[in-house]
């Protein structure tokens, strides 16, 4: 199976499984440094899945004429930003 077709959720999974048997301290060194290598592909995965769907979230945003349209999720963040920031 190919790094493009490992769903998130897989990914993820197999992320929690190498990081708990590293913790356990188990290994030896040469079997822990490749699964830390794969710790960190299973992490590039899940990253890569993670922005792809940062990327399709959109927010639902009511005009002042009450018509609807959509907006990217990083406008958003700009308005919060711009919300929490303090007046003094």
């Amino acid at each position: 199976m190919g790094k493009d077709n490992i769903k998130f959720e897989k990914a993820l999974e197999r992320l929690e499984e190498i990081v708990s048997t590293l913790e356990s301290g188990d290994l030896e060194l040469e079997k822990s440094l490749k699964m830390f290598e794969e710790g960190i592909n299973m992490t590039k995965i899940c990253r890569a899945h993670l922005n792809e769907a940062e990327k399709k979230i959109e927010k639902l945003v009511k005009d002042q004429e009450g018509k609807f349209s959509m907006e990217p999720l990083e406008q958003k963040h700009e308005e919060d930003a711009n919300q929490d920031e303090l007046p003094f």
